[in-house]
This record gives structure tokens, sequence and C-alpha cells, in this order.
């Protein structure tokens, strides 16, 4: 037991420690801590109990050094961590040292976690991927060729990844309202959410030419976040022919605060979504990496205040794994380096309240989606908040990840 309260369904249990970055008013440097209930364990203040090999890593200003020393590293960190906030710690019995490691998250202010060097969407669910086929190219072709032999992704904007919490401004840019016409030139209509997840790469940097097989692949996930990746539809579909997302995606992505480790999502393994036909020897693994990971998006309008779930749906449901997805993004000798962020692309399931954006669920806009105090959307309006949330849970344990959020602000105006 640990002698730090876990409020009943809190997402933060001991069985999770999730990592992240914060910083108070009282202590205005950013630092790494460790979410556990209703506080965070601030790795700085206990560095002492870790081997010296660490404690750099622990009192740095980002994940990166911690994500960059590798699994055994992880490992150790996590099994210290956790044998600190047990009942008879000597954390638990120093009343002053408890006074300044332990911080309520409360008081605290959330950062990114780490300094985001490159970032990849890949564009793995089988059921948005179908979805959006049917809406533009019909049933038949619905899936493009290539989709069930490879993890279709795209290099997207690091620079504006940003953490929970931050407002997200509706973007101006070109669009094709008609058909056949001549393009124009304002603020987004069909601006939308994009429910995801995402990880975090970890290991020593890989040098240009060298492969990550997909076997070892594993060893270099950190820890999963919830994702939202906004996007303005109809300036993508005027751009994105044909080199694919551009301005339409860098407006902004959000991730949650709390990185949660591969260790603490091991109890909810599930079996890897099926595949027909069977991928290339080089995606092919059968070590178990997909994870039963519920789901939700609740959008709250300023003019009600009232959130409404609007999605729910499971990780479980991507066609690729996180082991795929890397050993594909290396295959061609591609490096990777430590804070790398790699997303799964938009997660929808089967049935029609589990999709996970707003093209879906209004099915193009055909379709207005009800709200709370009597509002719809087909998409989002202005002073819109958005907000994802994720967690597993068996019955006798819940493992979560806070939640994901962002506030939509009106388009500024040219002048």
């Amino acid at each position: 037991m640990s002698f730090v309260s876990v409020p009943q369904g809190s997402d933060f249990p001991l069985e999770n420690l999730p990592y992240g970055v914060f910083s108070t008013s009282a202590k205005p440097t950013a630092r790494i801590g460790v979410a556990i209930g209703e506080k965070i364990l601030d790795l700085a203040e206990v560095a002492q109990f870790y081997p010296e090999n660490l404690r750099a890593a622990l009192g740095a200003t980002v994940l990166n050094d911690l994500m960059a020393l590798g699994c055994e590293a992880w490992a150790e960190v996590r099994r210290i961590t956790r044998e600190l906030l047990l009942t008879g710690s000597p954390l638990h019995k120093d009343a002053a040292l408890q006074t300044r490691a332990l911080v309520a998250q409360s008081d605290a202010k959330m950062h990114l976690p780490a300094n985001i060097g490159d970032y990849t969407d890949f564009y793995s669910s089988i059921h948005h991927a179908t979805n959006v086929g049917v809406m533009f190219r019909g049933k038949e072709n619905a899936l493009m060729p290539n989709w069930k032999h490879l993890p279709v992704g795209y290099h997207g904007r690091a620079s504006s990844v940003v953490v929970s919490g931050t407002p997200i401004r509706r973007p101006y840019g070109q669009t094709l309202p008609v058909d056949g016409a001549d393009p124009a030139f304002g603020p987004c209509r069909l601006f939308d959410f994009e429910l995801e997840m995402a990880f975090l790469v970890g290991g020593p940097p890989t040098q240009l030419g060298e492969r990550v097989p997909v076997g070892e692949a594993a060893k270099r996930v950190f820890g999963f976040v919830l994702m939202n990746d906004w996007s303005a539809r109809d300036i993508q579909k005027w751009e994105y022919v044909p080199l694919g997302p551009f301005t339409a995606k860098n407006l902004g992505t959000t991730i949650s605060p709390w990185v949660v480790p591969v260790a603490a999502l091991e109890p909810f393994l599930v079996d890897n979504f099926p595949q027909d036909p069977q991928p290339f020897p080089y995606l092919r693994h059968e070590q178990k990496f997909n994870f039963d990971i519920k789901l939700e998006v609740d959008i709250k309008p300023s003019s009600t205040g009232v959130a409404t779930t609007v999605c729910r749906s499971n990780y479980r449901n991507l066609y690729w794994t996180a082991l795929q997805q890397i050993a594909h993004h290396t295959v061609t000798g591609c490096n990777l380096k430590p804070g790398d962020l790699m997303a799964s692309g938009t997660i929808s399931g089967d049935a029609s309240d589990s999709f996970g954006s707003m093209l879906e669920l209004s099915w193009k806009g055909t379709k207005p989606v009800p709200l709370g105090g009597g509002e719809t959307r087909k998409f989002l309006q202005d002073n819109d908040e958005v907000i994802v949330r994720g967690h597993c849970s068996n019955g006798d344990l819940r493992i979560g990840f806070g939640s994901c959020h962002g506030l939509v602000l009106p388009a500024t105006p040219f002048e």
C-alpha cells in the first residue's frame, strides 16, 4: 500500500506512476514528476535514492535524458519510485522530505513532457480509413491498395505540438467551397478534432541508415499519451493532393501531460488486430502489443457549459501496432531520437458512436451531432472545448491518462 492517499476511481494509483513535467508558483523551474493520486512526486527532490548514473536525468527539465537511458533504466526508476511511495519507506518516515517532494496536482502547472524533435502521424485505424474512403471514393474503393500492406503515415510539425490546456486558434487558409469553382481564402469552416494516442520514443539515438527490427521495437516505446490532432477539413481537402496534409494539420496538436509507461499497461494487453493479407516479414511479430484502452471525447460549448460525450472508442481498434509503426518508419534507415513522437492516427470503432472525428460522427456534415442544452454540431464552433480522456480498467484496477483538452479560439482576422 502507498502512504499517499489515492481516491477511489483515480487515474493514478500506485500501479500507474506516469511521468510528467511540471512547475509551481513557489518553484517555477520545470522538473520531472510522477503522478500518484492527487499528488506529484518531485523526482529531483528524491534523486538521492536512485543510482548515481540516473540522477542527472531525473533532475532534468524534460524527459529526453531519461528516455535515452533505455528500458533497463526505466525499469529501475519505476521500481525505486514505487518503493519510495510504499508505507514504511524512507520518504514515508521523513515528514520534511515529504513536504518538499510531494506537490498537489492542483498547485502544479503542466508542461510538454519532452523536447519533441520529430513527429510522425500514422493512419492505423481500419474503421477510420474505411469511413473516410467511403465518403470520398465509395464503398468499392474505400481502402487504398497499399493500406493493408504498410502503416501509412506522414511527417507532422513538431513545433506546434502543445500540452493539454493550450487554446487552439481557428486557422485561415485556402478552401474550395464549391467543386469546380475558384478557391476562396478565409477562416476554416470545417474545424475538427481527431481522437488519437501517441507514444514517445526512447533508447539511445539510432544512426542514419540503421533499422529497428520489429522484434526489438518494444524497447523503443517509453510510454503513451492521449492526443488530439486538430484538423481543418476544408483546407485539407483543397491542399492535400498530391503531397498530403500540410497547413490543415500544422495549426496545433495537443497531447496529455502524463506519459503512461508500457509497464503500467501490460495488465491490459489484448490480441493484436487480425491482419489479412499477412504483412511482409519485416512487419510480422507474435508479441502482443495492443491494449484495451477505453477512449472518450467530450465537446463542451461555452454557451451552455455542458459537456457531452460524442465518441467512445478504444485503442484496440488499431490495425497496425506501435511495433510495426517503428519497424516501417526505420526500414529505410530513418534515424530515431529520444523524444520523437509517433501518433496512431484517428482511432475509430465500427459503431457510429465510436467514430473518432466530427467528419465521421456528422458523416461529412450531413448528420448533426446532438449536444446537451439543445445544441448540435456538424463541426467545431468557436469557444467549444474538446476534452479527450482515456483509461484501462478490469474491475480491480484502473490506469488512466488524465485528460487532453483544448479550447477553440476564434480566427485572428487579417487587417
